[in-house]
């Protein structure tokens, strides 16, 4: 999982340091949102109920805007696509009048392009998996697929973005409300919580990605967290994974040989470009 963090935020309403705006990888967009969607709904990919998964599709949307993450013009597209059909199902048919004519479903157009992209993504994961024999060359499978167990693996899982960012909503959902007295607002340094997080994982083999979120902090100390997260994972320094699908998040530290090693002078340049 990597992140592209370029750009720059004017935004002078946040107390954490937002010099940069987060691009999603370019193998993120809104259809892995969709299929993520889809599989944690436990849904039918061949009857989207398109209400629920528009509402949830523009919940993610605010919340990419709300950790300052450069959307790209494919995910608004997908949000009126997704608009567009809801509001057509909402209408009546226009075959009313003629009842044994089976009306187009307005979600036929989506629900094929996930389908074909649902099949490129798990054939590019099946040749991830194999060993690599040459440039282009895989090796042939000797396991029968009867024989692989359905049971969850006991390596832990990596993680996606979107299931992240799903569990930086819940913590958010349950951060203190905005005081309207006036206070004064603590600076909140991403680097400064990238090498907390690192001091953490100096003293522990693996951290739980919910005690990096103190209780009773405000949302901009939830957002400099999650970003020093992101930060880290671009530069690989840590590891984020599951142990079962949709299960607790943990973070490991990552191994690093020569050609991957990071200092702060790395830390320092990425949160500056």
């Amino acid at each position: 999982m990597e992140f592209d963090f370029t750009g720059t935020n004017n935004d002078e309403s946040t107390s954490y340091d937002s010099s940069y705006k987060v691009n999603l990888d370019k193998f993120q967009g809104p259809l892995d949102l969709l299929l993520y969607l889809i599989k944690k709904n436990e849904l039918d990919i061949y009857d989207i109920p398109i209400a629920l998964i528009t509402r949830q599709y523009l919940e993610y949307i605010k919340a990419l805007k709300d950790l300052n993450l450069e959307i790209a013009g494919d995910f608004l597209v997908m949000a009126s696509t997704l608009i567009q059909i809801k509001s057509s199902m909402l209408l009546p048919s226009r075959n009313d009048d003629n009842p044994d004519e089976e009306a187009e479903d307005p979600r036929a157009e989506l629900i094929r392009r996930l389908v074909e992209y649902s099949r490129y993504k798990e054939a590019a994961l099946k040749l991830n998996q194999q060993k690599l024999l040459g440039r282009e060359l895989f090796a042939r499978s000797t396991i029968s697929e009867e024989l692989i167990s359905d049971e969850a693996p006991t390596e832990p899982l990596e993680l996606d973005l979107f299931a992240l960012i799903e569990a930086f909503r819940v913590i958010l959902a349950k951060a203190p409300r905005e005081s309207f007295h006036e206070v004064c607002a603590e600076s909140i340094s991403i680097a400064e919580r990238i090498n907390e997080i690192l001091s953490l994982l100096q003293e522990n083999e693996f951290i739980a990605f919910i005690d990096l979120f103190e209780k009773g902090r405000d949302k901009d100390y939830i957002v400099a967290t999650f970003l020093a997260i992101l930060e880290l994972c671009k530069l690989k320094l840590i590891r984020v994974r599951q142990q079962k699908q949709y299960g607790d998040i943990w973070i490991w530290p990552a191994v690093l040989d020569d050609t991957d090693n990071c200092d702060q002078e790395n830390i320092d340049d990425s949160l500056s470009n």
